[in-house]
């Protein structure tokens, strides 16, 4: 396998099985994800989207294909096994920030390091956490609580605790959901930094306007992905 893929999907299917149903969510779906791309995916209400990042997010198994993240096999791990690689090579980004209002910014930055085995020592935790809030120019407010920030400033420290485990892999699940559209700008903004820094993005958005952002922008329709050029590779194109 390529050295330099992050991820890969080959021929994944998701069927949910009812007593009157079976909905086929995702149908033969093939994703590469190369090291330092930024890939969008976008589609219909309905089309996939959540299956396919519960299965990228190893929140969810699929009922047949492979998955490999930097090479090694995942699709058949066990709940502490998915665990373990979930913590340790994949950050997510969510829409509502999932920030806990108990703990400091600077905890909930922590908080994926403390779940670690073995946990990192205090001073790596903090270096880490120092340098994850640097990233999202969010230093001076480590000591507030989520709840006494705002919106953009919540979804910055929430990019920062995806950052601090230095992940193979950024989960972006429509992460301007929730903002207005300077804050969201703002957040795409810090996005395409963290991308050019190196960061490998996979985002899941609803918005064409952000999509076409991207390096590589996928549409998922009736569980099947449709890769299509970004406005930048078109006009390359043209």
């Amino acid at each position: 396998m390529n050295n330099n893929i992050c991820l890969q999907l080959k021929g994944i299917t998701k069927v949910y099985i009812t007593e009157e149903l079976e909905t086929h969510a995702l149908r033969g779906t093939d994703l590469t994800i190369h090291q330092g791309e930024f890939v969008s995916i976008s589609g219909p209400s309905g089309c996939g989207k959540s299956s396919l990042l519960a299965i990228l997010g190893l929140l969810d198994t699929a009922t047949s294909g492979s998955y490999h993240i930097e090479g090694n096999d995942v699709s058949r791990l066990n709940i502490d096994e998915r665990a373990t690689v979930r913590n340790e090579r994949i950050g997510f980004v969510f829409q509502s920030f999932n920030l806990i209002d108990e703990l400091s910014v600077y905890e909930n930055v922590a908080l994926p390091l403390r779940y670690r085995e073995p946990e990192p020592s205090e001073s790596e935790i903090d270096i880490a956490v120092g340098e994850a809030l640097a990233k999202v120019d969010m230093i001076h407010r480590q000591s507030h609580k989520p709840n006494q920030l705002s919106g953009g400033q919540q979804q910055r420290i929430a990019i920062a605790r995806a950052l601090v485990g230095n992940p193979a892999i950024l989960l972006v699940d429509e992460p301007t959901g929730n903002l207005d559209s300077k804050n969201g700008d703002a957040v795409m903004n810090l996005l395409k930094t963290l991308n050019k820094q190196g960061s490998t993005i996979c985002m899941v958005t609803h918005d064409a306007r952000y999509a076409s952002i991207a390096s590589k922008h996928m549409h998922l329709l009736d569980g099947e992905i449709i890769t299509e050029p970004t406005l930048m590779e078109a006009i390359n194109e043209a």
